[in-house]
């Protein structure tokens, strides 16, 4: 097989730009996942505070209080918590992934009362 002049290392070139490509694509993956894990803890715990909240509401406590109580419990924190008759309604935010510098705050909201 010849060569031709002026060909030699070209290959070397494109392996290192699919491997840079690669670690793009990589790292963009890593934190797309990273958002969607915080989506999730966001959402179960506004789950988790509301009904606990509506627990506590049921038994005549402050229901904001205890959802509070048990968004800190799991790792987010309660921005808003509002009483629409029997049923309690609460907002929390997760902590996201932090990528060259930037922070995430991810948010959910959920309602909890009697059926």
């Amino acid at each position: 097989m010849r060569r031709r002049a002026g060909e030699e290392g070209s290959a070397s070139v494109l392996v290192v730009a699919l491997v840079g490509m690669m670690l793009l694509v990589g790292a963009a993956l890593g934190v797309v996942t990273a958002m969607v894990r915080a989506h999730r803890v966001a959402q179960s715990g506004a789950d988790l505070a509301a009904l606990a909240g509506a627990h506590g509401l049921a038994l005549g406590r402050d229901g904001c209080l205890d959802a509070g109580r048990i968004a800190a419990a799991n790792e987010v924190r309660l921005t808003g918590c509002r009483v629409e008759g029997r049923t309690l309604v609460v907002t929390v935010q997760a902590i996201g992934p932090h990528w060259l510098g930037q922070t995430a705050e991810l948010s959910a909201e959920a309602r909890a009362g009697p059926a």
